[in-house]
C-alpha cells in the first residue's frame, strides 16, 4: 500500500534527529579527487578520442650458461612514439639492479639489530650470499650506424639520449647488449631465479625480468619515474616479440607466446603428441611423461638448442626452462579461439600437478573470458616453482608442492589451485587490462582476487573462499587504523605486512560487495565488463575504473569508492535500540476491556530509557489527522481513518543505528517473528546520507517480531557482530566461557 509508505516516511523523518557530530562527508562526491576528463580520459571512464599509448617492439636473442647461471642477451628495441609531443630521450626500468651493489631498495630499508635475525632478512643479504647481482650493460648503440648511444644509470633506470628527437609518429631502433648472474631463487626471494633440486643435481630456471624493457610513457604522468623497490610491480609497454632462447638441447622450455620452430627443438614423438593436444579438449595430452623427464634428469646434453618464440600485442616476456620437466597441454574453447592450455612441472610436483594444473588452466580462461573478454592470446602456460607465483603474459609460476612421498594436505591443493587460477588470471589484470602496477596494486590484484574467487566459486565448490570476502576481511579491518594505508595508496608505500590485506583481500571484497549487495550480479557484471572491454590492451587508471563502473550502470558509488579505496573505516554498525509500539486504538472502550497496550511515556518498557528486550510488550501512541494546510495534496488520495484503522492491526518497530566503524553501509536486516518465519530486507547505504552516525527508522510488520539482527551473514564486513543482535546478548566474562566449555 504505496500510501502507508509515504505516512510513515514523513513520521519517521520528522521524528527528533540525533546531533550530528564530526560531520566527514562520506557521500559528498570525488570530482575534486579525480583527475579532470580530457581528451585522453573521458568523464564516462572510456578512453577519450584523443586517447594514445606508446609501443616497443623487441627482437631478442638469449643464451643461458647452466655452469655458470650466466644469462647473456642481445636485444634491439624498436620505440615507437605516438605522443603528442617531442622526446628527446627515452627511458628504461632495469630491474635485476634490485639486487645489485648500492641498490634503492637496501639504501632506503630500515631496519635494527635484533638477536636471532635471519640473513635473508638482513639488509646485506647479497654480499653474505657472495652474490653480484645487476644488469651488466656490455653496450648501448643505433641500430642503423652502430654508433654508441649516451647511456646514463640512475639506480633501477637508464636513459637512452636520441641521436635526433623522435616527433610524433616517429620510429628509433637502438640495440643493448648485456648479461647479468641469476640468482638462486630459494636464497633470495624475487620473482625470477633458479631452484636446484641437490637429489639429481639439475636446476629449474623461472627466468623474468631479465632484459632491459621500456618504461611507459603516457598522458597521466609522462615518463613512469618510479624505481622498482621490489614490492611495487611493474608498467609496461605493449609491443610484438621474437625471442630466439638458447639451451642445453635436453632442456624443454615455456614462454610467452607460441614455439616458432618445434622440428628443430622437440622429437618426432613430441611434435605429434604437441599437434595432438592442439585438438584435445577433453583431458591433458602428455608431451613430456614423468618417466622421460626422470630419464633425461640421469643424463646431461653437452649441445645446445634455440627454442624460437613470436608474441604480438604483449607487455613483456618470460621464459622456463629445465630437463626436469613434464610437460602437457589441452586445448581449451573460448568464444571462436581455441588457447592452448599447458604446464611444466617437476616429478616433485606430482601427482597433483599432472591431475589439477591444467585443469585449473581451462577453468581460468573459461570463468574470465566469460566475465570480462574472450581470451585473445594463443597460449596460457602454468609452471610449476618452488615459492610465491608470479604472473607475465601466457606463463606465470606457481607454488603448491606435495610431500616428497606425493602425498599432500587439502591446505596444498587449496593453495595449489588458488595460486594458479590467480597467476593465470593476471594474463587479464593486467596483462590486457594494462594497469600501473607500480602505482597501484589493487588494479590488478584486487581485481583478479576477486575473479579468482568467483572462479572457485564456480568452479571448486571444495575449496574455501572466504578469503577476499566481506566476512574473510572482517577481522583484518578491525585492526588498527593508525597501522593500516587506504586501498589508494602507491604500492611501495604499505607496509610490507599490511600489503596482501590491503592490495588483495580488501579490494576483493569491496567488489564482491559491490556484486552481491549494493549493485546485483547482473548490473555489476555488466559495468565490470564493460570497463574490461573498454580497457583492453590499453592503460587504465583508477578514476577510468571508478567512472566506468558509474557510467555502465547508473549507480552514484562515490560514496563507496570514497569509503572502501580512500579511507580506513571498516563497518561497524551497531543495533542500538529497537522499540515496539501499536497505534492507540480510537474505537471508544467505556470499561476498557480491550486495553492490550502501556501507556504514558513511549520508553516506559526499557531500562534507562532504552528497550533491551521485547518482553514489557508494545508500547501505544496516538496517530493524529494529517493536517490539511501541510499535506493538500494527499487529501484527495488518502483516507486518515482508513490508515489509522489498517495500523490498528499492525506492529510498528522503531530500529536505532549507530555506524562506530565510520564506513557506511548498506544495512541487512533479518527480522525474527513470533511463528518462526524470518525475512530479510535491506536498506541502501544514502540510509546515512542525512546523518552518518546514527539512524532511526520505522518499520511495520504484520506479525509480531522477537528478534533483530543486522547483517545475518556477514554479507557487508562487519567487524563486531555481537552488537548487531536485539533483544541485547549478555556479555559473558571469561569465568561464565570456562563454565560454559
Amino acid at each position: 500500500m504505496k500510501y502507508l509508505f509515504i505516512i510513515f516516511s514523513v513520521l519517521a523523518f520528522s521524528l527528533p534527529a540525533t546531533a550530528q557530530q564530526n560531520w566527514q562527508g562520506k557521500f559528498e562526491q570525488l570530482d575534486q579527487q579525480l583527475p579532470t576528463p580530457n581528451s585522453y580520459r573521458s568523464a564516462s571512464g572510456a578512453p577519450g578520442t584523443n586517447y594514445w599509448q606508446q609501443r616497443a617492439d623487441y627482437e631478442i636473442a638469449v643464451e643461458l650458461n647452466e655452469d655458470t647461471q650466466l644469462i647473456t642477451g642481445r636485444e634491439t628495441i624498436t620505440y615507437y612514439n605516438n605522443a603528442p609531443e617531442v622526446l628527446r630521450y627515452l627511458w628504461l626500468q632495469l630491474d635485476q639492479n634490485n639486487l645489485s651493489k648500492g641498490n634503492m631498495t637496501d639504501k632506503t630499508e630500515t631496519n635494527r639489530v635484533r638477536d636471532s635475525i635471519p640473513v635473508k632478512f638482513f639488509p646485506l643479504a647479497s654480499d653474505a650470499y657472495g652474490y653480484e647481482g645487476g644488469f651488466k650493460i656490455k653496450s648501448v648503440k643505433d641500430a642503423a650506424t652502430g654508433k654508441d648511444l649516451p647511456f646514463y644509470n640512475q639506480f633501477h633506470h637508464a636513459s637512452v639520449d636520441l641521436p635526433t628527437a623522435m616527433k610524433t609518429g616517429d620510429k628509433y631502433s637502438f640495440i643493448i647488449e648485456w648479461s647479468y648472474v641469476e640468482k638462486d631463487r630459494m636464497q633470495f626471494s624475487e620473482r625470477g631465479g633458479y631452484e636446484f633440486f641437490p637429489a639429481d643435481g639439475n636446476a629449474l630456471y623461472a627466468i623474468a625480468q631479465w632484459f632491459p624493457r621500456m618504461c611507459v610513457f603516457d598522458d597521466h604522468e609522462g615518463w613512469q619515474n618510479k624505481q622498482f623497490m621490489g614490492q611495487g610491480e611493474f608498467a609496461l609497454v605493449f609491443g610484438n616479440y621474437r625471442v630466439r632462447i638458447t639451451v642445453p638441447s635436453d632442456h624443454i622450455v615455456g614462454a610467452t607466446g607460441m614455439l616458432q620452430n618445434p622440428k628443430e627443438v622437440l622429437t618426432k614423438d613430441q611434435i605429434e603428441r604437441f599437434d595432438r593436444a592442439k585438438k584435445t579438449f577433453d583431458a591433458p595430452v602428455f608431451i613430456v611423461t614423468e618417466e622421460e623427464a626422470r630419464k633425461k634428469e640421469k643424463e646431461r646434453s653437452k649441445k645446445k638448442s634455440t627454442w624460437e618464440f613470436h608474441a604480438e600485442n604483449v607487455r613483456d616476456f618470460a621464459f622456463a626452462t629445465s630437463r626436469k620437466f613434464i610437460w602437457d597441454a589441452m586445448a581449451v574453447k573460448v568464444g571462436d579461439k581455441t588457447p592452448l592450455a599447458q604446464s611444466l612441472y617437476p616429478k616433485e610436483g606430482n601427482p597433483l600437478w599432472a591431475k589439477e594444473s591444467t585443469k585449473a588452466i581451462k577453468n581460468t580462461l573459461e570463468v574470465y573470458s566469460a566475465r570480462t573478454f574472450e581470451y585473445p592470446y594463443p597460449t596460457a602456460y602454468s609452471v610449476h616453482t618452488a615459492n610465491q607465483g608470479m604472473e607475465y603474459p601466457m606463463i606465470c609460476y606457481n607454488g603448491g608442492r606435495p610431500k616428497s612421498d606425493g602425498t599432500y594436505s587439502q591446505r596444498t591443493y587449496e593453495g595449489m589451485v588458488g595460486v594458479i587460477i590467480h597467476e593465470v588470471g593476471h594474463n587479464f589484470f593486467p596483462m590486457i587490462v594494462n594497469s600501473d602496477e607500480r602505482q597501484w596494486s589493487w588494479m590488478d590484484e584486487g581485481l583478479n582476487s576477486f575473479l579468482e574467487r568467483e572462479t572457485k566459486r564456480e568452479r571448486y565448490p571444495d575449496v574455501n573462499i572466504s578469503w577476499g570476502s566481506p566476512k574473510g576481511m572482517a577481522g583484518y579491518m578491525r585492526g588498527d587504523k593508525e597501522m593500516m594505508r587506504p586501498i589508494m595508496w602507491q604500492s611501495d608505500d604499505i607496509p610490507a605486512g599490511d600489503f596482501g590485506p590491503n592490495a588483495y583481500g580488501k579490494p576483493a571484497a569491496a567488489l564482491t560487495l559491490l556484486r552481491e549487495t549494493v549493485m546485483g550480479p547482473e548490473l555489476f557484471d555488466k559495468a565490470f565488463k564493460e570497463y574490461s572491454q573498454r580497457w583492453a590492451f590499453k592503460h587504465p587508471k583508477p578514476a577510468d575504473f571508478f567512472r566506468t563502473m558509474e557510467d555502465a550502470s547508473a549507480v552514484d558509488l562515490d560514496w563507496f569508492w570514497r569509503g572502501w579505496f580512500y579511507s580506513v573505516d571498516n563497518v561497524d554498525v551497531e543495533l542500538d535500540e529497537v522499540k515496539w509500539y501499536k497505534v492507540k486504538s480510537q474505537t471508544k472502550d467505556l470499561e476498557n476491556k480491550n486495553v492490550k497496550t502501556k501507556t504514558g511515556d513511549l520508553a516506559a518498557n526499557s531500562s534507562k530509557g532504552k528497550a533491551t528486550d521485547f518482553s514489557n510488550g508494545p508500547q501505544e501512541f496516538t496517530m493524529i489527522n494529517t493536517p490539511d494546510a501541510n499535506y493538500s495534496e494527499f487529501r484527495n488520495k488518502i483516507n486518515d481513518a482508513d490508515v489509522r484503522k489498517d495500523l490498528e492491526s499492525k506492529n510498528l518497530y522503531e530500529i536505532t543505528l549507530k555506524n562506530k566503524g565510520g564506513l557506511v553501509t548498506p544495512v541487512i536486516i533479518e527480522w525474527t517473528f513470533k511463528d518462526g518465519t524470518k525475512e530479510v530486507e535491506q536498506i541502501p547505504a544514502e540510509v546515512w546520507r542525512l546523518n552518518e552516525t546514527e539512524v532511526k527508522k520505522i518499520f511495520v510488520k504484520e506479525k509480531e517480531v522477537t528478534r533483530v539482527v543486522i547483517d545475518p551473514t556477514g554479507n557487508t564486513g562487519e567487524v563486531n557482530p555481537a552488537d548487531n543482535v536485539f533483544p541485547k546478548r549478555v556479555s559473558e566474562n571469561k569465568f561464565d566461557q570456562l563454565k560454559r566449555d
